[in-house]
């Protein structure tokens, strides 16, 4: 009953900025702009992520979400709000996605209350849905709702070609996304067939599952070359980086660099939540740390993985979560700004959910409803520090 009262409240919040939502602050309305008007410049920018070549201004972003804001744009102009409403439909749907996945599993209707309650108010997806007025969680909320899709495409619908239409969009919301293109064929081949043996079926599926990535990363290529005059050229290098903290990094050390690896790992793996204090008392509490909380502070549910079966599918996920997490360790910005959350843990969490619904047994229950509460509970105080501390 508690955890369902705090749900609700956490509900409530997204619900109470849904309907206060000005307008104005995401970029991908810009983008929207640019293909209702087809022209690949935006009219203007709204005060961050924007890149300014040759006297023009660009928002680098993969575009995929603007098609989503095409019917807002298209009678509300660039100032258009509905970005949170149209985040937390995206929410809603990976939930009911993720229960039908964890039904199809064999995961008890208990327990797949709680994976569904930890999923949507204990993990980085409700603080994405909560900031969906931004360019990068809506992108980011996008990308898990079709990456969650592909994987029930291809694991329930047994689907191959709708499921790589779904890994498309995500990886022309989220670039990363194309990783998952190995573990849907793994999906599909099921737990127990050869890994090896290459016959026509196989060829077949591969095609099936491939053409629509192919063709998503072609019409990236060309979206890219049809603003920078190069197919490979994303515009990230050109962004004016408005973060006093971004920007002297980047003027030091660059894009990617070793010396944010210590920074980053300690923010990935060991950091806590942390609220801060004013000086020079700092008995007046002033705010959250910015750079979050690690994904096993703010999501210790995420500990069942340690229970995972031992098979290729979970060598696959182990491999997508090291090799994402330990790229993005020399990448300038963990996610800055963000609180209670390390949201680019987003990128490998619907594998390890994959691998991990089927850990979820009755013995194992009461802990992770213990863990998951406490995950709740930091949601919780997240949203009343920022609403005594910050006025929007």
């Amino acid at each position: 009953l508690a955890v369902t009262g705090l749900c609700a409240l956490l509900f409530a919040v997204m619900a109470y900025r849904a309907l206060g939502e000005t307008g104005g602050t995401n970029a991908y309305a810009l983008i929207a702009e640019s293909l209702l008007k087809l022209v690949p410049e935006a009219s203007t920018c709204f005060g961050k992520d924007c890149a300014f070549v040759d006297g023009k201004t660009y928002i680098v972003f993969p575009p995929f979400p603007a098609l989503l804001a095409l019917p807002l744009v298209w009678f509300k102009g660039i100032n258009t709000a509905g970005f949170i409403a149209m985040s937390m439909a995206l929410w809603a749907g990976s939930l009911g996605l993720w229960n039908r996945i964890a039904r199809h599993l064999a995961v008890e209707p208990a327990a797949r209350l709680w994976l569904v309650a930890a999923i949507g108010f204990a993990s980085p997806l409700f603080y994405v849905a909560l900031r969906g007025d931004g360019v990068w969680f809506f992108a980011q909320s996008t990308a898990f709702f079709f990456v969650t899709l592909a994987i029930s495409e291809a694991l329930i619908g047994r689907r191959l070609f709708t499921s790589g239409l779904a890994l498309g969009a995500a990886l022309l919301s989220r670039q990363m996304s194309i990783f998952y293109g190995p573990l849907l064929l793994l999906i599909w081949l099921g737990a127990n067939e050869p890994l090896l043996r290459v016959n026509r079926e196989r060829i077949t599926a591969m095609v099936r599952l491939g053409v629509p990535v192919v063709l998503a990363l072609l019409l990236y290529f060309s979206y890219n070359y049809w603003r920078f005059a190069d197919p490979l050229e994303t515009g990230y290098r050109f962004i004016t980086l408005d973060s006093e903290l971004l920007k002297s990094r980047m003027d030091a050390n660059g894009l990617w660099s070793k010396a944010y690896v210590l920074f980053n790992a300690f923010y990935f793996f060991v950091q806590g939540f942390h609220a801060e204090f004013a000086p020079p008392q700092q008995i007046a509490l002033s705010g959250l740390d910015p750079a979050g909380s690690s994904f096993l502070a703010a999501s210790p549910w995420l500990l069942l993985f340690f229970f995972v079966r031992r098979d290729p599918r979970t060598l696959v996920v182990v491999a997508m979560m090291a090799g994402f997490t330990g790229l993005l360790l020399f990448y300038h910005s963990n996610g800055f700004s963000q609180y209670n959350v390390q949201r680019y843990s987003l990128d490998w969490l619907p594998a390890a959910l994959l691998v991990m619904a089927p850990a979820l047994t009755a013995q194992r229950l009461e802990w992770f409803r213990l863990l998951t509460a406490w995950g709740i509970a930091l949601n919780v105080a997240t949203v009343l520090v920022l609403a005594l501390t910050k006025a929007a």
